[in-house]
């Protein structure tokens, strides 16, 4: 009986002692250390612009952390810092018809990202996250510009996700 009940006090302590977290979207962040997350607005720094990417670009980058973690975001002083600028956006011809005309172009993007873990410098970067989709030329540009820039803003905000909370 004596036994029993050590061994049922020794795996009680075991677990309040000891803590294991699964999260399903891949985010691994200690909530006792990190808390808030500040996410500065992007501006296009591209030579080549689209006006409509920044706003779903700084939407999506925001959404992706308020619906994906419990970090409450902060203007200022965050546990952690995301910042940076919409570096490139372009478009060139990927393959050419027997005509000697454009049959499919791709549409790129390039964005620099400065991360701060103010509760561990070690993880700080900056890094550059850059996404491509094609389309066929005999597309309207104007028509798809909207659904394409949207494939690759949630291709570079997930990259930048994993790369700071996922540790991926």
């Amino acid at each position: 009986m004596a036994v029993a009940a050590v061994a049922v006090a020794a795996v009680a302590v075991a677990l309040v002692s000891c803590s294991v977290s699964y999260k399903f979207n891949g985010a691994s962040i200690d909530y006792s250390k990190t808390k808030t997350i500040q996410i500065a607005d992007f501006p296009i720094r591209s030579s080549y612009v689209w006006a409509p990417m920044a706003s779903i670009f700084n939407n999506e980058l925001k959404d992706i952390f308020a619906n994906n973690t419990r970090l409450i975001q902060v203007r200022n002083n965050g546990d952690l810092k995301i910042e940076g600028e919409i570096t490139q956006y372009s478009q060139r011809n990927k393959a050419v018809t027997a005509e000697g005309t454009s049959a499919q172009a791709e549409l790129s993007m390039t964005v620099n990202v400065r991360f701060t873990n103010n509760a561990n410098h070690n993880e700080d970067f900056e890094r550059q996250f850059t996404a491509t989709t094609s389309f066929e030329t005999t597309q309207s540009f104007t028509a798809v510009q909207e659904e394409l820039v949207t494939q690759m803003v949630e291709d570079i905000t997930d990259q930048i996700f994993n790369a700071t909370v996922a540790n991926w």
